[in-house]
């Protein structure tokens, strides 16, 4: 939601009946693009899915691409983006707050369609009341119709001055007005005074996490060359070495993404895999350590490196189903892999000094990445903070074991919360004399234009 898609000035009202003794208006059919955007809120709802792994199944299902496939992509993230403010919209419009799951699912998309994107205010009531007719029954349509009427009456600014409590940029009502659960507000709030930034900056971070994040690709080196990059429509971002914007179009077009030379990766994602390949290692480095590699992206770009060393990375993955995904994901770049396993990264089966170089793209809250995963600041709880802590602080120590002395260690969140990043890297450090810290970053999307994520260079001595 951000500030382009919150000016409505000079939107056409729902037209008026016409004429005594016309023929009504033929009902319009629900639009396959609407359809698939429901399942998406619905699968999201009812079976936890990620909405990046449900969207190319319905786009698939219901045979959907170009501006169709676009329509979906930002109907459905879009609503699953600004589910808190117009959840609260919706509950202003009502009389009795109670609504069947599948019913508020449909008032999401309409009034993420009224408020936020360039459909004609007819047009998102009429396909709205359509859509709850075919895939819930004719008992809510009046009720959808009415909601979504007095949806259209303002526009999203007006709206969020009524519904969002507090004093503009308090915690509570940044909350509503960025769409985040007043934890997440917080959390956010924290990391960015921990990170040694101004909290000032929270409302424009808030913001960028509503923003629809640009395709960004990799460019595996040694595997394909700028030429390719630039003919295909690709442009180098001029931050990573490795990272090309793409306009739009079919990504299949593309022969090196099909046939795995380049990839899609967030460009912070692909700043860490560089972090470890650029810090200096004395002596031998021949063997990398990627401890939890699923689902590859950084695996990929790991191995690509390391081969042109002469070095090889082994890839550790603790679920099977994400260790075949890095099996797919690195299949073009072989020459630098020593393996793909599975296995508890915690109690590893290799001995200690192993390893040269060593990753930990630790679990986290992914409260870094909202832009790309819009539902998962509506499923984690600040308790899921306090386990994953745990496990990372377990997988911080079990990296620097397996590095050998004068081998170094990259830990990496896509979160920037304080606990996980600074907190786990000094808790780790104070119960060891074996290692020290020797740098550390943090990126945000409001001013790097990539996910929020951090790094820390630890040495093994």
């Amino acid at each position: 939601m951000g500030d382009h898609d919150r000016r409505r000035a000079g939107r056409g009202r729902q037209s008026r009946p016409g004429p005594a003794g016309s023929a009504p208006p033929s009902r319009p059919k629900v639009d396959p693009a609407r359809r698939a955007a429901w399942e998406v809120l619905k699968a999201v709802r009812v079976d936890d899915a990620y909405a990046n792994l449900v969207l190319p199944q319905m786009l698939e299902k219901y045979d959907l691409s170009g501006r169709d496939a676009g329509f979906v992509t930002e109907l459905a993230s879009g609503a699953l983006r600004g589910q808190g403010t117009y959840d609260a919209i919706i509950d202003a419009c009502l009389t009795k707050p109670k609504l069947e799951g599948k019913v508020r699912d449909v008032l999401r998309l309409g009034v993420h369609q009224l408020l936020a994107m360039r459909v004609p205010d007819h047009a998102a009531i009429a396909t709205s009341v359509e859509l709850t007719r075919d895939r819930v029954g004719q008992g809510p349509t009046g009720l959808v119709n009415a909601v979504l009427r007095k949806v259209a009456s303002q526009d999203l600014d007006a709206w969020i001055d009524q519904v969002a409590p507090g004093e503009p940029g308090s915690a509570a009502q940044l909350a509503v007005a960025t769409s985040h659960p007043a934890w997440v507000v917080d959390a956010l709030a924290e990391a960015l005074e921990g990170h040694g930034r101004d909290r000032a900056e929270l409302p424009a971070l808030l913001e960028a996490d509503n923003a629809a994040p640009q395709v960004t690709l990799v460019a595996r080196p040694g595997l394909v060359d700028e030429d390719e990059m630039r003919a295909a429509g690709a442009e180098p971002t001029g931050r990573s070495p490795y990272a090309w914007t793409w306009g739009g179009g079919d990504l299949t077009s593309l022969p090196a993404l099909v046939q795995g030379r380049a990839g899609v990766q967030d460009e912070g994602s692909q700043r860490v895999a560089l972090a470890l390949a650029d810090a200096s290692v004395e002596g031998r480095d021949e063997r990398w350590l990627d401890l939890c590699a699923g689902p590859g992206g950084k695996s990929a770009l790991l191995a690509a490196l390391a081969a042109q060393r002469g070095a090889k990375v082994l890839a550790n993955e603790s679920q099977h189903h994400r260790a075949q995904l890095v099996q797919r994901g690195v299949r073009s770049v072989r020459d630098g892999i020593l393996g793909v396993v599975t296995g508890d990264g915690t109690r590893p089966a290799w001995r200690p000094d192993t390893f040269d170089r060593a990753l930990v793209d630790a679990p986290c809250s992914g409260l870094g990445a909202l832009r790309r995963r819009p539902e998962s600041r509506w499923r984690r709880q600040p308790r899921d903070v306090e386990v994953l802590v745990r496990l990372q602080r377990a997988l911080l120590v079990s990296a620097l074991d397996a590095v050998r002395p004068g081998g170094v260690v990259v830990y990496a969140t896509c979160s920037p919360v304080v606990a996980e990043t600074i907190g786990v890297v000094s808790a780790v450090l104070r119960a060891r004399d074996d290692a020290h810290l020797e740098s550390s970053w943090q990126l945000w999307p409001h001013t790097d234009g990539c996910d929020a994520m951090y790094a820390a260079t630890l040495r093994r001595t």
